[in-house]
């Protein structure tokens, strides 16, 4: 039997046009495919709505609006879609908002990467 490997499909939420387009082509670099980018929630929750991908990246703050809220709303919304929250900011500093808003886990924007998005997934 042959094993067939297929890319997650991701869409990515960060306010930052910048951060948007270098981490996209970073993840898709490594073998993710980067299906949507979003620099709002209402943008995030259209994006998610139609395009059903396996994981979303989650900026904790999304300029004037909060990525833990709308990880909940994701969640919510489409059960299957897990969600990872990520930040400039340290782990310690976010931890309890980070588990009481259901995503999978959380990575610092400096850690992000295919295999890390992977490992919290699977776990």
């Amino acid at each position: 039997m042959t094993l067939v490997h297929v890319a997650l499909r991701c869409v990515i939420v960060d306010d930052s046009e910048g951060f948007l387009a270098s981490a996209a082509r970073l993840l898709e670099s490594q073998g993710l495919n980067v299906v949507g980018r979003a620099s709002s929630s209402q943008a995030a929750l259209q994006l998610i709505d139609s395009l059903q991908p396996d994981v979303v990246l989650v900026d904790v703050e999304l300029g004037d609006e909060d990525g833990i809220e709308l990880t909940k709303d994701i969640r919510s919304r489409a059960r299957s879609t897990r969600v990872v929250l990520i930040s400039a900011h340290d782990w310690e500093e976010l931890d309890e908002l980070v588990l009481e808003s259901g995503a999978a886990g959380f990575l610092a924007k400096q850690d992000l990467g295919a295999a890390a998005i992977g490992t919290l997934i699977a776990g």
